[in-house]
C-alpha cells in the first residue's frame, strides 16, 4: 500500500541533501537551501510533492520544537530581565511598522481595511529564522540577541489580537470587547499555569521519570509536556509556537533541562527543515519572473522600512548605535506568522489575486535574504559607527553617567557583566585589585551602580570608551561578552591603543581562537575547551585520583591544548612579557601555607630548581618585594613566591606549599 506522504518526504529530503551540499560548498546558509528545496519540489516548481497540506502540518511541528528548545535555553528569570524589550520595544515596533504600512498602502490606493491588514502582515518578523541564526552564532545572550528575542516574543503574542480584529476589518460584526476580555482571562490563567508548573509540578514529574533511567520515557515525557502546553494555548486562542516557548520555559526551571534539550535537538532539526521547505513551496516562481522589478523594489522597501523602525525603537530603549543596527537588520524580514495571518485575510476577502502573490514573493525573498543580512550586519555596524554621527546616537540615549576613570593605574578593565564578568569582578574585589566594568545594557548599569559597583555604560567597540577608561595605564583587559564580531573589534582597538596591556578574551568555540590571537590577544579562553577540562577533573576526583596528580594533568592538557594557538602570536608579542616569548613556561605565584613544611627552611634546603625544575624569581613578604633572593633566605608562613617553570613542574610543587604539617625535627 503506497503512502503518498512518505513518498513526498523522501523526495523533500533527497532534494534537500543535494541542495544543502551545494550551499555548504559555496558557503550559503542551510535555510536558503531549504527554501530552494521547497521552490523546486513544490507545486509552482517541478511539482514533485503532492501532499502540500500534510507537509505544512509537519512544518507546524517543527515550529513547535524550535520554540520549545529556545524556551529551554532561556528561563523565566531571563524573560523578566528583558521585559522592557518585550513590552516597550515590541509594542512600539509593531505599532510603528503597522502605521507605516497602513499609510503606504493608502497612498497606493488600497481600501482602509486592506491597508490596516497589510500593516499587520509586514509588522511581524520571522521568529524561526532569526532565532535559529542567532543560536548558530551563539548570540542569544548578547545585548542585540536579547533585544531581538524580546521584540519577537511580543510579535508572537500580538498575532492573536490581529486575528481577532481581521474579521472586523472586512466588515464582519461581532463583540470584539467581549472576545478580548475572554482572551485576557485565558492569558492570565495560562501565565499562572506556567508559574505553578515551573516551580512545583514539572520538576517533581521529571525527577520521578529520571529515576527510572529510561531514555525513551524521559523523551516521551518532554514531548508530552510541550504538546500539552501548546494545545492549551491553542485552545485558548493563542499560537502553538507561544505555547511551545512557554513549555520550554517551564522545563528550563528544572535541573533536567539540559538532558531534555539534548534529546529534542535531533527531532527539532528534522521538523524545522520541513517548515522552511513548506515556505518555499508557497512561492509562485512564474509570477515572480513576470514582475521581477516590482517585487524587488517592494522587497528592498520592506527591508529598509523595517530596519529603520526596529532600529529607531532600539534607540528609544537606550542602546548604542551598534546594537541599533544589529537589531534593526535582524528584524527586517516578513515573518512566518504573517503566512498564518494571511490565511485569515484570504478567508475574509482582505487579500486576493496579485496582492497575495506579491505578498508571498516579498515574504519568501526577505526570508531568503535574512541569513546574508545577519551575516553582514556586524560589518555594516562597524562601517556606520565610523561615520561622523552625533555622539549621543553612537553612545545611546540613556541618562547613565559616562566613564570617567581618574587616578587608577594598573587597574583591570572588564568588558561585559554577564556570569563571567560578575565572577571576575567579585574575585578582583576580594583580591583588592582595582577594576572598572564596561557594560552595554543600561538597566544593568543603573542597578549595579546603585550597589556601588564601578560599572559604566558604553559600547566597547568605540575607541573613546577605552580612552575614558584610562586604557593607557591599565594592566589587564578581559573581554567577556557573547558577540564574536564585537569581540574581534574590541581586540583590535585594545591592541592599537595600548600594545603593552595584557588582553584576555573569553570565547565560545575553539575555532574563534585563531583570529583573536592574530588580532593581538595575549590569552584566549574557549569555554568549549575549559568545559572539557572541568568535566575530566571532576571525573578523576570521583575516582579518588590524588589532587596533585589531577592538577598536574590539567596543567599538561592546557599546555598541549593552547600551544598551537599561542604560537600564532609569537612574532607580534611584547618583549616585556616573558611568558609570551616562552609559551611553554609559566609564571606563577605560590603562597607558603601555615601548615607547609617549607616554612622555616631556606631556599638552598628546598632545592626547587635542582629537584623540581622551578626557579624562584622574587618573594613578597609583608607588602615588600625581595627580588632575586639568595639561597640562604629562609621562608616564612604566608610568603608569596613568584616562580618560573613548566606548567607540569609547577603543578608538582604546589602540594609542598599547601601541606602537610611540619613534623618535629624536620
Amino acid at each position: 500500500m503506497e503512502i503518498p506522504l512518505l513518498k513526498d518526504i523522501v523526495i523533500i529530503f533527497g532534494i534537500s541533501i543535494v541542495v544543502i551540499f551545494i550551499c555548504h560548498r559555496i558557503r550559503v546558509s542551510v535555510i536558503v537551501g531549504f527554501l530552494l528545496t521547497g521552490i523546486l519540489a513544490g507545486p509552482h516548481g517541478l511539482g514533485l510533492v503532492k501532499a502540500v497540506h500534510e507537509v505544512e502540518i509537519l512544518a507546524e511541528v517543527g515550529i513547535v520544537l524550535l520554540l520549545l528548545t529556545i524556551g529551554m535555553e532561556f528561563s523565566l528569570k531571563n524573560l523578566l530581565q528583558i521585559k522592557k524589550s518585550v513590552l516597550m520595544g515590541g509594542s512600539l515596533q509593531v505599532l510603528l511598522t503597522l502605521l507605516a504600512g497602513f499609510v503606504i498602502a493608502m497612498q497606493i490606493g488600497q481600501p482602509f481595511g486592506e491597508s490596516i491588514f497589510i500593516g499587520f502582515l509586514i509588522s511581524l518578523s520571522s521568529t524561526a529564522i532569526v532565532l535559529k541564526l542567532i543560536q548558530e552564532r551563539a548570540e542569544v545572550d548578547s545585548p542585540h540577541g536579547r533585544t531581538t528575542l524580546g521584540i519577537l516574543i511580543f510579535q508572537d503574542i500580538i498575532i492573536v489580537p490581529m486575528i481577532l480584529v481581521t474579521p472586523l476589518l472586512a466588515g464582519a460584526t461581532g463583540n470584539l470587547g467581549e472576545s478580548l476580555l475572554i482572551l485576557m482571562a485565558k492569558g492570565i490563567g495560562i501565565i499562572l499555569l506556567v508559574i505553578v508548573s515551573a516551580r512545583w509540578i514539572v520538576p517533581q514529574v521529571l525527577y520521578q521519570i529520571a529515576r527510572t533511567r529510561s531514555r525513551e520515557l524521559f523523551l516521551l515525557s518532554v514531548v508530552v509536556i510541550c504538546l500539552t502546553v501548546a494545545w492549551i494555548t491553542s485552545s485558548a486562542g493563542l499560537s502553538l509556537a507561544l505555547g511551545a516557548f512557554l513549555a520550554g520555559l517551564i522545563i528550563s526551571e528544572s535541573e533536567y533541562s539540559h538532558q531534555a534539550l539534548g534529546n529534542i535537538l535531533p527531532l527539532r532539526d528534522v521538523f524545522t527543515s520541513l517548515f522552511f521547505v513548506s515556505i518555499g513551496m508557497l512561492l509562485d516562481v512564474g509570477f515572480l519572473f513576470q514582475q521581477p522589478t516590482l517585487i524587488a523594489i517592494i522587497s528592498l522597501g520592506v527591508l529598509a522600512l523595517k530596519t529603520i523602525i526596529a532600529g529607531f525603537v532600539t534607540v528609544l530603549l537606550g542602546f548604542p548605535l551598534r546594537i541599533v543596527i544589529l537589531v534593526g537588520l535582524a528584524l527586517s524580514q516578513v515573518g512566518e506568522f504573517s503566512f498564518i495571518l494571511s490565511g485569515t485575510g484570504i478567508e475574509h476577502g482582505l487579500l486576493a489575486g496579485n496582492i497575495y502573490q506579491i505578498f508571498l514573493s516579498v515574504s519568501v525573498l526577505t526570508m531568503a535574504a535574512t541569513p546574508f543580512i545577519i551575516a553582514m550586519a556586524p560589518r555594516i555596524a562597524d562601517l556606520v559607527s565610523r561615520l561622523p554621527l552625533p555622539k549621543r546616537l553612537k553612545s545611546g540615549l540613556y541618562p547613565v553617567p559616562g566613564i570617567k576613570v581618574e587616578g587608577k593605574k594598573n587597574h583591570l578593565i572588564i568588558i561585559g557583566f554577564g556570569v563571567n564578568g560578575r565572577n571576575l569582578a567579585r574575585a578582583a574585589r576580594v583580591g583588592g585589585i582595582p577594576y572598572v566594568i564596561i557594560e552595554m545594557n543600561p538597566e544593568t548599569v543603573r542597578s549595579e551602580q546603585a550597589k556601588g559597583e564601578p560599572i559604566y555604560y558604553g559600547d566597547a567597540t568605540q575607541e573613546a570608551i577605552f580612552q575614558h577608561a584610562n586604557i593607557k595605564d591599565a594592566r589587564i583587559i578581559v573581554v567577556a561578552i557573547n558577540d564574536p564580531s564585537a569581540t574581534r573589534r574590541i581586540a583590535e582597538i585594545v591592541r592599537r591603543l595600548n600594545p603593552k596591556v595584557h588582553l584576555i578574551v573569553r570565547t565560545r568555540y575553539l575555532q574563534e581562537m585563531k583570529p583573536l590571537y592574530e588580532l593581538g590577544a595575549d590569552e584566549v579562553i574557549p569555554e568549549e575547551f575549559e568545559t572539557s577540562v572541568e568535566i575530566f577533573t571532576r571525573v578523576l576526583a570521583k575516582y579518588l585520583i590524588p589532587r596533585d596528580e589531577i592538577e598536574r594533568f590539567v596543567a599538561e592538557v592546557r599546555s598541549d591544548g593552547y600551544e598551537m594557538f599561542r604560537s600564532l602570536s609569537k612574532e607580534s608579542a611584547s618583549f616585556s612579557d616573558l611568558t609570551l616569548q616562552l609559551p611553554d613556561v609559566e609564571l606563577s605565584m605560590l603562597r607558603v601555607g601555615v601548615r607547609s613544611a617549607l616554612a622555616g627552611k631556606s631556599l638552598a634546603q628546598i632545592e626547587l630548581r635542582k629537584r623540581y625544575g622551578v626557579t624562584v624569581l622574587a618573594i613578597r613578604r609583608d607588602s615588600q618585594i625581595l627580588s632575586n633572593p639568595h639561597g640562604e633566605m629562609q621562608l616564612c608562613a604566608n610568603d608569596e613566591l613568584f616562580v618560573l617553570g613548566l606548567p607540569d613542574k609547577i603543578a608538582r610543587v604546589m602540594s609542598l606549599f599547601h601541606g602537610p604539617e611540619k613534623r618535629e625535627g624536620s
